[in-house]
């Protein structure tokens, strides 16, 4: 279990001084919506009656914190566990400022070692800085931190969460090889991460085969709700039409 540092009652202070705009997506879900202008992903929680779950852990320790400014407006406690759909930096950054315990699959998990070897070298952070006017914008001011996930899984996971339970499953995708999928079925709710996005890594390249594998996937799954971390929340309907158009 991560311990933060410092006093409760700062902390508690530090968080609510950020601020991001926290919505309802079901009773039991609340997310942060991506925001354009720097492209941070989505941030999702998940409120069980035991204990609580984010999706992913943002790009910054900044990221995180306003997240949980926004958990704590809304009177909602810290995630006891925060769950990685893949290991791209928006979505894992802010790890090192993540409450509770951080799961991943063992493909991010070993990405992320990877990240943590490359990130030693300054030259490595300027050129990210360089080719990445996002990166560039997070990291203006401060240093990027890798952090290894607490719980690594190899094909699925799943986590009671008391009344509620989360489905961690691994999938195939064009964005990455290590796409994980979260699946809350008593909110009819699948988290995608950036699943059916094309590949940023390979040139914009979109893999149409595996883009259909990743349909097929999600239309066997009883969801009413489709969840990617930088559009607006879909049906499962509007969902697989958007998939089908780019198949076309």
């Amino acid at each position: 279990m991560r311990i933060e540092t410092g006093p409760p009652d700062k902390r508690l202070f530090a968080y609510k001084e950020i601020f991001m705009k926290l919505e309802k997506l079901t009773d039991r879900i609340f997310f942060c919506p991506h925001e354009t202008s720097s492209d941070r992903p989505m941030l999702a929680y998940v409120r069980g009656d035991k204990f609580a779950l984010a999706i992913d852990a943002g790009y910054s320790e900044q990221h995180m914190h306003a997240f949980y400014g926004a958990l704590q407006n809304s009177a909602l406690p810290m995630p006891d566990f925060t769950v990685l759909t893949h290991w791209h930096f928006d979505h894992t950054l802010g790890m090192c400022a993540a409450a509770g315990l951080t799961v991943a699959s063992e493909k991010t998990a070993a990405y992320l070692k990877t990240a943590q070897k490359n990130f030693l070298s300054p030259s490595f952070t300027e050129r990210l800085r360089r080719e990445d006017k996002y990166f560039a914008m997070e990291y203006a001011d401060s240093e990027p931190c890798v952090s290894l996930p607490d719980i690594c899984f190899h094909a699925n996971m799943q986590i009671d969460l008391g009344g509620i339970t989360a489905k961690l499953f691994c999938t195939v995708s064009p964005h990455t090889d290590d796409s994980t999928c979260i699946y809350i079925p008593q909110e009819n709710t699948l988290f995608l991460g950036d699943s059916a996005c094309e590949d940023v890594y390979n040139g914009e390249y979109l893999d149409k085969v595996k883009l259909r594998a990743l349909a097929e996937t999600v239309r066997d799954i009883p969801c009413r709700l489709c969840i990617l971390s930088h559009e607006p929340p879909l049906t499962k309907e509007d969902f697989l039409a958007s998939v089908e158009e780019e198949l076309q």
